[in-house]
């Protein structure tokens, strides 16, 4: 067998169609294959290799931990100074509230985390989602997905959650009752394609919280550190959440999520009963090592200014097509499924790497490294509007 049959015999797929590039190494934007041709990466592993591959700050973060320790104990039991200093260098640069960090696995599992804290805090059951939102796969967080189609063969869900559409004000007000623990929301809608909840919508969602002794969970495992524009969208339009979930880049490219909310809030999962919520791999000293280096490059190479002048050339780049989403987590909109795995293809055979959305599959995923070179993004532009020129899309 060849790798290609290997790979589909004996691996799990996640999709009937795979890109299946074989990958040898990666640095920087770029993936190489072991024929050694090179793909230009535009949608950075979903979101996680933000200061693209191979970044030499992380590595020697990595080199550095596994020459002292990896895993020693289940997360939260000894003091190990990675994930010491990750949390403490995370919540300096977070809202007062947000001062406890409990490091998970992954994304979904912060989400896992923060629906049993909001229980815990409140002692109430009620969860208000949004439709077609995304919070991972994992059977609480698919249950928050409120998509048939992706929830229908894994039903029943957990109960009492309750799905609304975005930006619904009429519909957000008729969900809360004294029975709500919370609300979960991305800020920006990763997987719709860059979606925006509006300020009215987040600040109603804020004073209902406040209301009915509910917690507000911000979800910015896709769009927090710099990925939006800003390094968090929570405190924008002056909306604290109550739990921001974090995850895909914060680990630097090795696994990590995180929950995070006030000490007094986390308090409850350590007592009655004690390790009310536990994780034997979460902060992973390897990964908080990790993460940490990635934190502090993306301090130190990433503003708001760099994002805003990569996000314009990708708008110049590609007039007339219609562009939305924000900073550099972008939609390029192609009215089709058909039409979007046709342009995928065609700029996979010229070595450019782009991905569709779960809940819009009608526009192309672009989210690239946020240090990706002007003149390489530049090139991409030019290679998708001639893909699409070519396919007779405009």
């Amino acid at each position: 067998m060849n790798r290609l049959q290997t790979f589909l015999k004996y691996q799990a797929q996640t999709n009937t169609m795979p890109l299946a590039l074989d990958v040898a190494h990666s640095k920087g934007s770029y993936i190489y294959d072991h024929s050694g041709a090179k793909y230009l990466d535009l949608i950075s592993g979903i979101g996680v290799s933000a200061l693209g591959h191979s970044h030499p700050d992380i590595l020697a973060a990595i080199h550095n931990q596994a020459d002292k320790h990896l895993h020693v104990m289940v997360y939260g039991e000894y003091i190990q100074s990675s994930p010491l200093l990750y949390a403490q260098a995370l919540t300096t640069d977070l809202p007062d509230n947000l001062n406890c960090v409990f490091f998970t696995n992954s994304g979904t599992e912060a989400t896992e985390g923060a629906l049993k804290l909001a229980r815990r805090v409140t002692g109430k059951s009620k969860i208000v989602s949004l439709i077609d939102s995304y919070h991972g796969s994992s059977m609480g967080s698919l249950s928050l997905a409120g998509n048939n189609s992706y929830t229908a063969p894994f039903q029943p869900l957990l109960p009492d959650v309750v799905h609304i559409p975005v930006n619904d004000l009429e519909r957000l007000i008729a969900a809360f009752d004294e029975s709500v623990a919370a609300i979960i929301v991305e800020p920006v809608r990763a997987e719709s394609g860059g979606v925006i909840l509006t300020e009215e919508f987040r600040m109603t969602a804020r004073q209902l919280c406040n209301a009915y002794n509910s917690l507000l969970i911000y979800d910015e495992c896709q769009t927090g550190l710099f990925r939006t524009g800003r390094m968090w969208q929570a405190g924008e339009f002056d909306v604290v959440p109550d739990i921001l979930l974090a995850g895909k880049s914060l680990g630097g490219g090795l696994p990590l999520g995180a929950f995070i909310s006030s000490r007094e809030f986390m308090a409850t999962l350590s007592e009655n009963p004690a390790l009310g919520h536990i994780t034997t791999f979460g902060g992973h000293p390897l990964s908080c090592a990790s993460g940490l280096a990635f934190y502090t490059a993306l301090k130190n190479e990433i503003s708001i200014t760099s994002i805003e002048n990569l996000h314009n050339i990708i708008r110049d780049g590609l007039q007339p097509l219609h562009l939305h989403g924000i900073g550099l987590l972008l939609a390029l909109e192609l009215d089709t499924f058909d039409n979007v795995t046709s342009v995928i293809l065609d700029c996979f055979q010229q070595n450019i790497l782009t991905d569709w959305f779960l809940y819009n599959n009608h526009c192309i995923r672009l989210a690239p490294p946020l240090n990706i070179e002007p003149e390489d993004l530049k090139a991409a532009c030019t290679v998708i509007m001639n893909s699409t020129k070519r396919l007779g899309l405009y």
